[in-house]
């Protein structure tokens, strides 16, 4: 069996206005999905390396702009084009609502959307159900704050 492709990122997401927002990224190729920072893991890396650099190519966040939520890691595994394909992603709040999202080439079109438009938009039902895990956390642990 061949090994699986490797990719990793965040699930993103900001307080505003005391709601809960995440951030998605249009795709500038293929069907133009949405999705969150993410992308392959190169040799050497780690995935947690991975969500870290791709985050910052692909969206201009640096790791100083997030609080990572280690507990929270969730693995998707799916074929692409045939071929298996794993997805790492850990939660993380940006740390400032103010911070600019800066594109790479890769995207189009960002937003920051609520649970059920960001849900609408990411069509893929194994992701739906990560974003819907990670609302979940996210207000268990705001309202034990």
């Amino acid at each position: 069996m061949a090994s699986a492709l490797r990719a990793a990122g965040f699930i993103i997401y900001r307080r505003l206005k005391g709601n809960t927002e995440y951030l998605l990224l249009q795709t500038s190729y293929g069907e133009h999905h949405w999705t969150p920072p993410k992308g392959h893991v190169d040799p050497g890396e780690d995935e947690y390396q991975t969500a870290l650099r791709e985050t910052e190519e692909e969206a201009g966040l640096k790791a100083g702009h997030l609080n990572v939520n280690h507990d929270f890691k969730k693995i998707l595994n799916y074929d692409v084009r045939g071929k298996p394909k794993k997805v790492v992603y850990w939660l993380a709040e940006l740390k400032d609502s103010d911070i600019s999202v800066t594109l790479s080439d890769e995207h189009i079109a960002y937003k920051w959307v609520p649970l059920l438009d960001a849900c609408a938009l990411a069509k893929y039902a194994d992701l739906q159900e990560v974003l819907k895990d990670a609302d979940a956390y996210v207000n268990s642990t705001s309202s034990s704050k």
